[in-house]
């Protein structure tokens, strides 16, 4: 039964979280690295929870991140997507990919395609990004989707202690960047 759609870009796939993805999604939360702008490393019991959580959203809101795969290996590489639990600053659309699949252009690719998405069928108006200031590659991320800084802002729970650059834009400013 499928949750959600499944989005095809040049070289990824998008889709909804699947049992299949728990092993890498594992792998994806135990890496200092990655995770160090994600909100820390997670073992395998809160990886569980982070997948059933994503999953359940598409459930109860009509939208959740997606697990994304690399076309050209069939490789689990992150999630990204539209992302607005209870409490949230806003619609976002944010990206979180595994180490190996950094510089490649691929969380742009993902983001351009969740941000579609997210405008023309979920029916947003606002898209942000909600990236920590030490995060540079993420900034860039969102400056190459035509976002800009909005402002500073306090974490809300369960990230409570930190301070968030929050980037976005309009849809309608989304739409015209895009032709």
């Amino acid at each position: 039964m499928a949750i959600g759609p499944t989005i095809e870009t040049e070289r990824l796939i998008l889709r909804p979280p699947r049992a299949e993805d728990f092993d890498s999604w594992v792998a994806f939360h135990a890496d200092e690295e990655v995770m160090k702008h994600l909100g820390g490393t997670q073992g395998p019991e809160l990886t569980w929870r982070s997948i059933c959580t994503l999953t359940g959203a598409w459930t109860i809101g009509g939208f959740s991140m997606f697990s994304v795969i690399e076309k050209a290996s069939g490789q689990w590489i992150g999630r990204l997507g539209p992302w607005c639990p209870h409490g949230w600053p806003g619609t976002e659309v944010g990206w979180g990919l595994i180490r190996s699949a950094w510089g490649k252009g691929f969380a742009t690719e993902g983001a351009s395609a969740a941000m579609d998405y997210a405008v023309d069928i979920v029916g947003w108006s606002q898209i942000i990004h909600t990236i920590l200031p030490e995060n540079e590659a993420s900034m860039r991320v969102a400056k190459r989707l035509g976002s800009q800084f909005m402002q500073k802002m306090d974490t809300p729970p369960p990230f409570a202690g930190m301070i968030w650059d929050v980037y976005g834009q309009s849809a309608d400013e989304w739409r015209a960047r895009r032709g």
